[in-house]
């Protein structure tokens, strides 16, 4: 068992203290913290220290891929980690964004390769599911809603240049694809004006507002009203949203702990200065109504729950150990990173132990053995859900 240190991504839309005060630094931070990434990603890998010297999770793996990640993952994933443990906190909206299904990320790799590096979208082969556990409240735009409600709220704003969208949502799930593209190829040089006669329509209530914050973040962003179109989500600290490949979603504001394939394979469609390639957005997307986006923990283990998802890239536990709970034992496939959330905690894996405060994570290899958490606090592990 190692303390693992991971590097903080400083993204725009990241909050200046959520991350530093989890971690017990001085708030504000000096720059936007956007994501803290625990694991091998080679574009902001985690480190081990080695004798005063940081030891890179990718070097360690390639030099001891039985070691660290077992055969049944090597068998399964090859030689890398398959997943990817994040905090994320958002101070404003994220990009509305998709990421593709295996075949989809094999393909666009590989007609990527013939493209110049500024026109790619696939930056790897892998697929790049996401789940995600609220740390604190947060708020989301997650799956296509009932089209016949967003033909609805759309024909409030009594815009006539929509009247096209709404029509094409009043058809029902076959006419997201129309909606949709209709709003993202919008001529440029009416954009503006599009997105200005929404935000300053005479209406009120939860959509309206929506509309309004987001175009002052994105002015004259056709995503402004994609948003609309989608599912806006409230989640409480413990539950959790799933988003499979061609899920479109953005996360607006809040903390959480993220777990997702090791990929970072992104395609945008709105809310960013960012590259946004409609086409292939549209041509990943599942166009299919997302009743119920929000997942409940499901109890394991006395002091443990997990959020199923359908994917063996990865499984995230939170496990709670306190006074009437002295140690909790979580017995896991291949190679385990814990994040502490809160408290003091000793994770031990038979082969070392290391204490974990709050921001605070560590990283146990397949070749050890079950880990058992004791003291009083919360722990996140990330394994992977091969079983």
């Amino acid at each position: 068992m190692e303390l693992l240190y991971g590097p903080i991504r400083n993204y725009a839309w990241g909050s200046r203290s959520a991350i530093a005060t989890l971690q017990g630094r001085p708030a504000p931070s000096p720059e936007p913290e956007a994501e803290l990434w625990l694991g091998a990603h080679p574009g902001a890998p985690a480190s081990v220290d080695r004798d005063g010297t940081p030891v890179s999770l990718v070097e360690l793996l390639s030099a001891e891929p039985g070691h660290w990640l077992g055969p049944q993952v090597v068998d399964r994933f090859g030689t890398r980690l398959p997943f990817l443990l994040k905090v994320l906190a958002a101070d404003a909206p994220l990009s509305l964004q998709a990421h593709p299904d295996p075949e989809q990320a094999r393909a666009g790799h590989a007609a990527d390769a013939a493209r110049e590096v500024g026109q790619r979208n696939y930056v790897d082969p892998y697929h790049k599911p996401e789940l995600l556990v609220a740390l604190t409240p947060m708020e989301a735009l997650c799956g296509f809603r009932d089209p016949a409600e967003s033909a609805e709220v759309l024909a409030t704003f009594d815009v006539p240049s929509l009247e096209p969208v709404v029509a094409a949502l009043r058809t029902g799930a076959a006419g997201l694809a129309d909606a949709v593209r209709l709003l993202l190829t919008f001529p440029t040089d009416q954009r503006a004006g599009l997105v200005a006669a929404v935000a300053s329509a005479a209406v009120d209530g939860p959509d309206a507002r929506l509309a309004r914050s987001l175009a002052d973040s994105y002015p004259g962003d056709p995503g402004v009203l994609v948003a609309l179109l989608l599912n806006w989500v409230r989640i409480a600290p413990g539950e959790a949203i799933w988003m499979p490949a061609g899920n479109l979603h953005a996360y607006l504001r809040g903390t959480g702990v993220e777990i997702m394939a090791a990929s970072d394979n992104v395609l945008r469609g709105g809310l960013t200065p960012k590259r946004v390639d409609v086409d292939e957005l549209l041509r990943v997307l599942r166009f299919e109504v997302l009743d119920d986006p929000v997942v409940r923990a499901v109890p394991v283990a006395p002091g443990v729950v997990c959020w199923p998802v359908p994917v063996d890239d990865f499984a995230l536990y939170q496990v709670r150990v306190g006074a009437n709970r002295a140690e909790v034992t979580v017995p896991l496939v291949g190679p385990r990173v814990v994040l502490c959330s809160t408290g003091a905690l000793t994770v031990d894996d038979g082969a070392g132990s290391v204490e974990l405060g709050p921001g605070q994570a560590a990283v146990s290899p397949a070749a050890a053995g079950a880990l058992r958490i004791a003291g009083t606090g919360e722990a996140y592990v990330a394994s992977c859900g091969l079983r």
